[in-house]
């Protein structure tokens, strides 16, 4: 078990007992206890001892010392209103008033030409593969991860994804040159279950691995492929291809609600960032600008008259 997922009281324990029962996924899990601790360790005592004021403290002390990040703060936030509300039930207005005004940031997008340079400097098999499949039908790192034989219907061109976010299923279109990489791949480790199967220290045990294979592995494959490409300082991330899709398929005419419906957006506002990132449709609109103001200085400016 990590570090963030090791609680540091009894009480703890009993939080990361009551997140599960809650449905939070792993990653949620391990975020919030380690929020948890980090305010356990500004206190010097067990969080249920503390008090409103001690806990107004801390969140002052996370806006104005630590200067983190509004969405690292949110979460912070969210995991201490959590606790306080079904692990060490409190009825604070503190809890009620603590907000986070998070900034709105674009993604980092690749070029179309430039998903596939990247895709191309993927040298081993699965994980060339596996960046095929995350940009080819925009998912999530987890969700590609855990991929199974089952959830494909090569019949009908379509992945069932029944680990999304927020424990949504949803039908995400299968690409024909997709589920031919994906048939190719899996004939070279046949496992009955995972497409993605853990290979092993020994590079051998896919076939019968009972786990997909790690996020770490992953993450190092494209830090690697992103520093000889030398774009290490824009923002690149596995996520990014998902991004990336996106912002393809709108490009493309894909409309914005079939896009919501394939990434998994509970909202509509969620997918339109995507319209904050393409320029696809503003060169005709420039031009219809420049018509609407395009004059005759001639006729407009008054002729001046000598002196």
């Amino acid at each position: 078990m990590s570090r963030d997922l090791n609680p540091v009281c009894p009480v703890a324990a009993r939080f990361l007992e009551d997140l599960k029962l809650n449905g939070k996924k792993p990653r949620t899990q391990q975020a919030y206890v380690r929020a948890v601790r980090k305010f356990t360790e500004f206190l010097g005592h067990p969080p249920d001892q503390a008090t409103e004021d001690q806990l107004r403290k801390y969140l002052l002390f996370l806006v104005d010392s630590k200067k983190w990040a509004g969405s690292t703060i949110n979460v912070a936030q969210q995991a201490l209103k959590l606790f306080f509300r079904i692990t060490c039930p409190r009825d604070w207005p503190v809890l009620k008033l603590a907000r986070v005004q998070t900034e709105l940031k674009l993604p980092a997008v690749m070029a179309i030409d430039e998903v596939h340079t990247l895709l191309k400097l993927v040298e081993k098999p699965s994980m060339r593969c596996f960046f095929t499949v995350v940009y080819s039908m925009g998912l999530r790192l987890q969700e590609a991860l855990h991929l199974q034989i089952a959830d494909i219907d090569s019949k009908r061109g379509l992945v069932h994804i029944h680990r999304g976010k927020g424990a949504k299923d949803r039908l995400v279109p299968l690409p024909h040159s997709t589920y031919l990489e994906l048939r190719s791949y899996w004939a070279m480790h046949r496992n009955p279950v995972w497409i993605f199967p853990a290979e092993g220290r020994n590079h051998k045990l896919a076939p019968t691995a009972e786990q997909p294979m790690s996020e770490s592995s992953v993450q190092d494959v494209i830090k690697a492929v992103l520093k000889q490409l030398k774009w290490d300082n824009r923002g690149i991330s596995t996520h990014t291809l998902r991004h990336c899709y996106a912002t393809h398929l709108l490009e493309a005419g894909v409309s914005l609600k079939l896009i919501q419906k394939y990434l998994g957006h509970k909202h509509l506002t969620s997918t339109m960032i995507y319209l904050h990132i393409t320029t696809v449709g503003e060169e005709a609109a420039i031009a219809k600008i420049n018509s609407l103001m395009k004059q005759n200085p001639s006729t407009v400016l008054p002729r001046m008259k000598k002196s």
